[in-house]
């Protein structure tokens, strides 16, 4: 895939970059080594400075970066802002909370004194996908700086200014340059990279088939990753719910992001006694929404970010229906120019049919009917992903039930599944494993080194 923004409200390339020679990437290798050893020992407080000023440029020139999301990957514009605002929250985390979480933790043992240090581990490798092409990189990116980490971004091929216009944030807010570089290259260049033994760690956030590419090469190099996969996120909804809120939850859960977003509610598993209530309303709430022009502030949904994108998704809605799924709305790609696809909901889908098994990246919603909680939960957990879950009742046994039977890294009850720099965010099964975020999260990259003194 070539390194270039195309829009994908029009489908017009805007502008395009040759990628990285061997001898750029060497150089950028070696920046990143030698800034790494002078930068790990720069006072916490400097470096607590620094990713307060990036907070500061976040906030500040919110609709520039909002704008560049949404020309490179069709996000709203609004959406896009209010991405750009979200880290800068997730900085200011780690600017309140860095200092707490990095201090020395006392152990009493048979020692004199014992006690675990967190210290950087050197320059990590980031892969990063374009669906939210600041968000996923700040939150890497704002714990591995504050901890005195070095980043180096290969960031999705159509995102290219987005990971530019991240490194520039960082330069300015005063980060040495070397500490946070982007790598304009393409993927059959990774490989290269991550078995540099300059490159000490890895992150990746993506598919499954790149989780497994890189964890297993990474793996074979004896180097620690953190892999946030897809997902095939639960919504349950019990006959104890409130049902007019988890309707309206349920809509945007499923379209957030023009419903590319791997935490987006993608099947929806409502118990029999209330089902027919909710169908009726969840589908007119699909169909109120307005798809179009991103730019637009009345617009819902905007364009997919790729026609290959948009031609995968419309395979799979024809094949779901093709294994005896109902249509009930939606279902097709919209005429002219863009990547443009309707709000569609899925409903009798058999139980067999191989699309279950897979991840929907679009505003296409599955509808399943169920009797009970456990037979709710088997749904949830009858496929390979393990991300978030929603599940909405009132019944405070159903809650713990459901809290504790759903096999996934994050349960949501009565309420979005979503990203909270506070809290740690990763999934098990395919959905990956590790933690970003949080206390976890600032961790991943850290040796957690144990001192004992007699």
């Amino acid at each position: 895939m070539a390194i270039a923004t195309i829009n994908p409200a029009t489908g017009e390339r805007v502008k395009a970059f040759e990628p990285l020679t061997e001898a750029g990437i060497e150089d950028k290798l070696q920046r990143a080594t030698d800034t790494f050893r002078s930068y790990r020992h720069t006072p916490l407080a400097e470096r607590i400075e620094k990713l307060a000023r990036a907070a500061e440029i976040l906030e500040a020139e919110k609709e520039r970066f909002g704008r560049l999301m949404t020309l490179e990957m069709g996000k709203p514009l609004k959406s896009a802002m209010e991405e750009a605002v979200k880290c800068a929250v997730a900085c200011r985390y780690y600017v309140e909370n860095a200092e707490r979480l990095l201090a020395d933790e006392r152990v009493e043992t048979n020692a004199r004194i014992s006690y675990v240090r967190y210290q950087p581990l050197g320059p990590v490798l980031a892969v990063m996908p374009w669906n939210f092409p600041f968000w996923q990189v700040f939150r890497f990116a704002a714990p591995a700086l504050v901890a005195g980490n070095v980043g180096l971004l290969k960031h999705a091929s159509n995102v290219p200014q987005c990971a530019l216009a991240i490194e520039e944030i960082l330069l300015r807010a005063g980060f040495p340059e070397g500490a946070f570089q982007t790598l304009l290259i393409g993927a059959r260049q990774v490989a290269r990279v991550l078995e540099d033994p300059r490159v000490v760690a890895a992150t990746l956030t993506g598919s499954e088939p790149a989780g497994r590419q890189v964890g297993s090469q990474a793996g074979q190099n004896i180097k620690k990753t953190v892999l946030e996969l897809g997902g095939s996120d639960p919504f349950i909804v019990m006959a104890s719910a409130d049902l007019n809120e988890a309707v309206r939850t349920a809509v945007k859960a499923r379209n957030i992001n023009n419903g590319q977003s791997c935490i987006a509610a993608k099947r929806f598993i409502v118990e029999a006694s209330i089902a027919d209530a909710f169908t009726r309303k969840f589908v007119e709430g699909m169909e109120a929404l307005r798809v179009g022009d991103p730019l637009d502030p009345a617009t819902d949904i905007g364009p997919l970010a790729t026609e290959d994108i948009l031609l995968e998704l419309d395979d799979q809605v024809k094949r779901a229906v093709a294994a005896g799924a109902t249509l009930l709305t939606g279902g097709r790609r919209l005429e002219g120019r863009g990547y443009y696809y309707t709000p569609t909901v899925l409903a009798d889908i058999p139980r067999d049919a191989p699309t279950n098994q897979e991840e929907f990246f679009g505003p296409v919603a599955m509808l399943y009917r169920v009797n009970t909680l456990e037979e709710a939960i088997a749904v949830a957990n009858g496929t390979p992903f393990g991300l978030g879950a929603s599940v909405w009742t009132q019944d405070p046994l159903e809650q713990e039930q459901a809290i504790n039977g759903i096999d996934a890294g994050m349960v949501f009850v009565n309420g979005m599944v979503l990203s909270d720099p506070r809290l740690p965010f990763g999934g098990i099964k395919a959905s990956g494993y590790g933690r970003e975020l949080g206390a976890y999260g600032l961790r991943e990259f850290l040796n957690i080194k144990t001192v004992w003194v007699k």
